[in-house]
């Protein structure tokens, strides 16, 4: 996962770079975020496709493979039973956290009521991410992509509000407490780094125009990041009520995804600031492949991002499904740290001491999650061990 994301950075960051012409004589962005959202989505339904349908199980259909019979999880799982015919039928299992899990197996006329739910919600987190993605490349073209990163390292924050405004997801505390030290922490290592010996000797005029170009960029990165909370919140609700797995919900999310965009690329739409960058009454799509005619070297990045990105979402979902989203977002961030952590080591750079802090404060947050788990995995191990003894009294 780690090595597929950092190669779909290093094309996202291409992409936003300015291409030169077939004959040299100017360069132009590419700025059709929808585009890049089409092929990555494209690209994650094929990849996930082959993984279902290679892992399924014996005698399973495709149609049930899909997760096109979903059934209800209740944690806290009760004493199973089997019911009569018109009834749910109740079986336990270990959810990717080991704690019991009650499946709910629901009537005929249940299930289709839950798929259309279901599906609902798949078209929800969709409609997120198509919103998402052309906030936070334009604020590319605003700011540089390390503020982009810096900005996308307080990502724990949206996640974790989202969670607890839209779904009024409860957390323990000391979750709150590796929130902030985390996002704090990596913060100020990205934002107390040696600036280097620019002096900025622009003009007030150039200034003032940078500083706006900046406002704009962050407004962009902020609502590309309460969207991406949305979505991760959301994703994290179908996992808590529904029995599906990660690679069924990457592979309904961007289906329907690609099927919004693309209908977003054909129509004629007017200019919309970020949405649409085209100018005047014009389809996407067609404006694309007149940019790619005039600039082929666009071709190989904006391949690189769409399969680095959907090899990279078959990871993703998958931790999203055991983990959470407030889990895969701290292994993200926690990555970003470590690899330029290892930069350091490997090539000698220097840190400064704020960075250094700034590494402290993040390894404290991870040392807090990690003493948490390690007391509840043998809490867990104390009362199995009773479990056993009563066991064998009787």
């Amino acid at each position: 996962m780690l090595s597929s994301r950092q190669l779909w950075a290093i094309a996202q960051e291409r992409l936003s770079v300015p291409f030169l012409n077939t004959d040299g004589t100017k360069s132009e962005r590419f700025r059709s975020a929808l585009i890049m959202s089409t092929c990555q989505s494209a690209f994650s339904v094929v990849s996930s496709f082959i993984y279902i349908f290679v892992r399924r199980k014996p005698g399973e259909t495709l149609y049930a493979a899909l997760g096109l019979e979903p059934t209800h999880v209740k944690s806290n799982a009760v004493t199973p039973y089997k019911s009569s015919q018109n009834e749910s039928v109740r079986d336990t299992k270990m959810n990717g956290n080991g704690n019991a899990a009650t499946i709910v197996h629901p009537t005929e006329l249940e299930t289709a009521v839950m798929r259309r739910a279901l599906l609902t919600r798949y078209l929800q987190c969709a409609l997120f991410i198509t919103a998402a993605a052309p906030f936070g490349f334009a604020a590319l073209a605003h700011i540089s992509y390390p503020a982009m990163v810096l900005g996308k390292s307080c990502k724990l924050v949206p996640v974790l509000l989202m969670n607890v405004l839209l779904y009024h997801r409860r957390f323990a505390c000391h979750k709150y407490v590796v929130v902030a030290l985390v996002t704090a922490g990596i913060t100020m290592f990205m934002g107390l780094g040696d600036k280097g010996s620019s002096k900025g000797h622009g003009s007030s005029g150039s200034m003032e125009e940078a500083k706006g170009s900046n406002t704009i960029g962050i407004m962009y990165l902020l609502i590309n990041l309460a969207i991406d909370g949305a979505t991760n919140s959301t994703q994290d609700e179908i996992f808590k009520r529904y029995a599906v797995t990660g690679q069924q919900m990457m592979f309904w999310i961007n289906l329907m995804s690609t099927f919004v965009t693309t209908a977003l690329a054909l129509l004629p739409l007017p200019y919309i600031p970020v949405l649409h960058p085209s100018e005047g009454w014009s389809s996407e799509l067609a404006n694309v492949s007149t940019f790619i005619r005039e600039h082929p070297e666009v071709a190989s990045p904006l391949a690189q991002f769409a399969l680095t990105g959907a090899m990279g979402q078959l990871f993703i979902f998958e931790t999203l499904q055991h983990f959470g989203s407030l889990t895969l977002v701290m292994i993200t961030l926690t990555r970003k740290l470590f690899t330029m952590i290892l930069s350091v080591i490997v090539y000698n750079h220097k840190l400064t001491t704020g960075q250094w802090a700034g590494a402290a404060v993040v390894f404290a947050g991870i040392s807090v999650e990690a003493w948490v788990k390690r007391k509840d995995v043998h809490a867990k191990r104390v009362m199995q061990e009773k479990e056993k003894a009563e066991i064998k009294s009787l």
